[in-house]
């Protein structure tokens, strides 16, 4: 699908939903500020409880895909970017500005519970406090860290004070994090203990902080934080054209060739840019060859978390991600971090000789089905696989969608959403694919999943070579004539995302008329994902709570960017 023509269907559905939406909310909305990708209402910061649970319950509007918080020179301002699991192109902004001297709002965490942890980084990194959030505390820096990194005022040479807490006693009736010194009990019954940062369970630098009854986990509070990058903020240094792409990469280093994509997606729609028909067929063949590497190596480390199975699924699955990763490095010339796809287009056509590259994919995709039924033998058919994963990790629709869960996840739990397909981009609509959906909602659900949208991808990449091999060579034009400066209209805002291995990888631009965004936000599934873990894990076992995290398929470079 071209930009412009995705740009027009998009700004259809704004038509026809921003006058309900207005009607809906009626004087609560002191203004509007619409948005490339929606209508935007500005809502008073004391009303804003009462529109999110009306836009949920009476309109329909049930996911929360996104927070962005930000400071201008005369206010502070946090956007809700809502829409449904339902019908993903019908889209609402809710602006909420908050004035210089007092910078607060209600909190959405009542309505949404992605809310709580997305309120929490707004808090921790530009300063908006939100009233009636249950938790609001520091979530990717220390609780003693002096200032807020993205305030206007915030000074980069003041020295951090970390001072220094006796231990707290390992056993307490009281597990609330944030707690004094005071309000700690000796309790018999329960254990502290710190699962990681450091630890090959957690799948990066995470820290769990659980309370354990026995052998049963009563609490788990993720801790994350430890890999915080300044990725928003190094995008917004960068140039449109050519220095921000390749930032992304870094996010999700596993499966990272949509995020490249999100990126992209966000700048044409943007700068009004509409990317060749050829260029969207490459585009749609290398995110899904990236799609299928993530999940190999899901399933890899999930077997050895599960099996301890380091020789037969664990091997197996770096076998087939080592082609992939072959594949990609005969297209990109790079082996991890790719920067294939450039804005309006991609960096280069296939590898010569073309035959030989089509022939090295085919193989590959005419052997899958054998592979993939030789990890069902080793993995979903296993016994021992089965009594671990079955019936554990259970995280219901419902509960799933107030996360924001996307993905594997979501559709795992019985969440029948896919942007590939609901928000539609690329060369998606016009190939022949199926959404792979599984209603166990446990975390045999979620690898079954994955297993199934490796065999669609192989779908979707063989008929893009199909459409390759017969394309016209006078047709193959790999990018759109983008200026070598770009500089989108100022104040102008846009959401996109993409369907990536681990769910909708977003981003949010706002541009100030330079060659620079003014405002990157990253949309992480991953920070979503795993703030479902608590809903998972309490209640199960200690080893149920270390699968519950690998089904998660995390990477801590997306979480905290």
């Amino acid at each position: 699908m071209s930009s412009e023509t995705e740009l027009a269907a998009t700004e259809g559905a704004s038509e026809r939903t921003a006058d309900e939406v207005e009607r809906l909310i009626g004087d609560r909305a002191v203004g509007r500020d619409d948005h490339v990708n929606a209508p935007g209402f500005v809502v008073r910061p004391d009303e804003v409880q009462s529109v999110l649970f009306d836009l949920r319950d009476e309109a329909g509007y049930d996911h929360l895909s996104c927070v962005t918080a930000q400071e201008y020179q005369d206010r502070y301002e946090t956007i809700y970017h809502l829409t449904s699991y339902d019908e993903r192109t019908d889209e609402v902004d809710i602006v909420v500005p908050s004035p210089k001297d007092d910078p607060r709002n209600e909190s959405a965490a009542p309505v949404y519970s992605t809310a709580g942890w997305h309120e929490r980084e707004a808090y921790d990194l530009v300063g908006i406090e939100y009233e009636g959030h249950p938790d609001l505390r520091r979530i990717l820096l220390p609780e003693t860290w002096q200032g807020h990194p993205l305030s206007m005022d915030y000074d980069q040479t003041q020295s951090q004070v970390v001072p220094f807490n006796e231990h707290q006693p390992i056993q307490s009736a009281t597990t609330s994090p944030e707690s004094t010194d005071d309000e700690w009990e000796a309790d018999p019954g329960t254990m502290f203990i710190n699962i990681g940062p450091h630890h090959p369970a957690t799948h990066g630098v995470l820290h769990l902080k659980t309370v354990l009854d026995g052998e049963q986990v009563d609490d788990v509070d993720p801790d994350i934080g430890y890999l915080h990058r300044c990725e928003e903020q190094m995008c917004e240094q960068g140039t449109y054209r050519h220095k921000i792409i390749p930032y992304s990469d870094r996010w999700d280093y596993t499966a990272n060739m949509p995020n490249e994509w999100a990126v992209a997606r966000a700048i044409e729609s943007l700068a009004d840019i509409e990317v060749p028909e050829y260029a969207q067929v490459l585009r749609t063949m290398a995110a899904e060859l990236g799609r299928m590497m993530g999940h190999f190596l899901a399933v890899a480390t999930f077997s050895l978390d599960i099996n301890g199975d380091f020789t037969a699924a664990f091997q197996y699955a770096f076998r087939d991600r080592e082609i992939i990763q072959n594949i990609l490095e005969d297209l990109t010339g790079q082996r991890m971090m790719f920067y294939y796809f450039r804005v309006g287009g991609v960096a280069w056509d296939l590898p010569e000789p073309r035959e030989d590259f089509f022939e090295k994919i085919r193989e590959f995709t005419d052997e899958l089905p054998r592979r993939v039924a030789e990890y069902h033998d080793l993995l979903s058919n296993n016994e021992i696989f089965q009594l671990r994963t079955v019936d554990t990790g259970v995280l219901g629709p419902e509960v799933a969608k107030s996360y924001g869960a996307t993905g594997p996840v979501a559709r795992g739990s019985g969440v029948d959403y896919d942007l590939r397909r609901d928000d539609p981009y690329g060369y998606y609509p016009e190939l022949d694919w199926d959404v792979a959906v599984q209603d166990g909602c446990d975390n045999y659900a979620r690898v079954l999943v994955r297993l199934q949208e490796v065999e669609e991808s192989a779908r979707i990449v063989e008929q893009c070579l199909d459409l390759l091999a017969d394309w016209p060579d006078d047709e193959r034009t790999i990018q759109a004539n983008v200026p070598r400066t770009l500089r989108p209209d100022p104040d102008a805002e846009v959401y996109r995302a993409v369907e990536s291995a681990k769910g909708e990888m977003g981003v949010y631009i706002r541009s100030d008329g330079t060659d620079s965004p003014a405002r990157f936000k990253i949309r992480s599934p991953c920070f979503h994902n795993l703030a479902t873990l608590p809903e998972m894990a309490e209640g199960e076992l200690v080893p149920d709570l270390v699968a519950a995290v690998g089904s998660l398929d995390i990477v801590l470079g997306s979480v905290d960017r």
